[in-house]
């Protein structure tokens, strides 16, 4: 996939993540105000700017470093359930009105991306579960 001005977001499912995970990022990512306005400041979504969106699934990110010198995987969701929301949560972002294009799920992909700015976050759906400090 290629696209224009926007976001690259790599997925990655987890073993616990449910469609109602899929939804709160998507809703997360698409209204978080991180595009510069007039004044440059972060005032502006990326459904206000009409920015594309680049999803590629990222199951490395789930991988557990702690221990050992080879990453553990097991909390990344199963190949099936992975590639299953996955989709449903780019579904959603394109329902969402904005433009999405994707890489091969579960193929090996050469990304390559422009950082234009400040800006690169780590969305987990289950922060909204952790209290605030």
């Amino acid at each position: 996939g290629r696209v224009g001005p926007g976001l690259v977001v790599l997925l990655g499912v987890s073993a616990d993540d449910t469609e109602t995970d899929a939804k709160y990022l998507v809703e997360k990512t698409v209204n978080l105000r991180i595009f510069a306005d007039d004044q440059n400041r972060f005032n502006l979504s990326a459904l206000d700017t009409g920015a594309e969106l680049l999803v590629v699934s990222q199951f490395t990110l789930y991988g557990d470093t702690r221990k050992g010198r080879r990453p553990d995987f097991t909390k990344a969701a199963p190949p099936d359930q992975a590639q299953r929301l996955y989709e449903h949560t780019v579904g959603l972002f394109r329902d969402a009105g904005l433009t999405v294009a994707t890489g091969v799920f579960q193929e090996h992909m050469q990304v390559s991306l422009q950082n234009d700015g400040p800006v690169t976050l780590m969305l987990d759906s289950a922060d909204r579960h952790r209290p605030r400090r």
